[in-house]
């Protein structure tokens, strides 16, 4: 999936490997992310396989940075895997519900001190999405007007993210009122 993330923000402009973390973190880390030696392990097997190329720019006072570039092939194959139909859910995997699974027997207040903290980093979270995403996909959308559909379907995909934090803060709150209960 990286690999279309990567050439999906390539077909917008050429980007550096550092231009294109910065851009995932505050577009679509709500629903993928990378590392960011992910990201340029990614970038050079595109180059190999010859869906994009690379440049190095010079730079006064600081190093020489490399710019990435999507091709023809690389535009191709990126729009034959937008025209594929999602057919299948994808599995999630949940590392707080499988604790919660199997805590009844664990220390209450442990367990809601847990249950809290996570209530407080989705909050957190969704607070985020609708301020500095929602702010960063606006500044785009104004600053490149030929993106307004494109900056419609990001805000698309940022509020699923604010939805997605609700419904979490939500499940948590009625989870600690039942944990509270016992």
């Amino acid at each position: 999936m990286l690999k279309y993330v990567l050439l999906g923000f390539l077909n917008y402009t050429p980007m550096t490997g550092y231009e294109l973390k910065q851009f995932m973190d505050e577009s679509t880390a709500n629903f993928w992310h990378a590392k960011q030696s992910q990201i340029y392990t990614t970038l050079k097997k595109l180059e190999e396989d010859g869906l994009l190329k690379s440049h190095i720019e010079a730079q006064e006072s600081r190093p020489d940075r490399r710019v990435y570039t999507i091709n023809e092939a690389g535009r191709a194959d990126l729009n034959d895997w937008l025209s594929q139909p999602e057919t299948e859910l994808q599995p999630r995997k949940e590392g707080l519900l499988v604790k919660l699974f199997f805590s009844a027997g664990s220390d209450k207040e442990k367990m809601l001190t847990q249950l809290r903290l996570l209530r407080d980093l989705h909050q957190r979270q969704m607070e985020h999405y609708e301020t500095a995403t929602h702010a960063f996909i606006r500044q785009i959308a104004e600053g490149m007007p030929q993106l307004e559909k494109d900056a419609q379907l990001w805000d698309a995909t940022r509020r699923f993210g604010v939805l997605f934090e609700e419904m979490f803060v939500h499940w948590l709150d009625e989870t600690i009122e039942k944990i509270e209960q016992w």
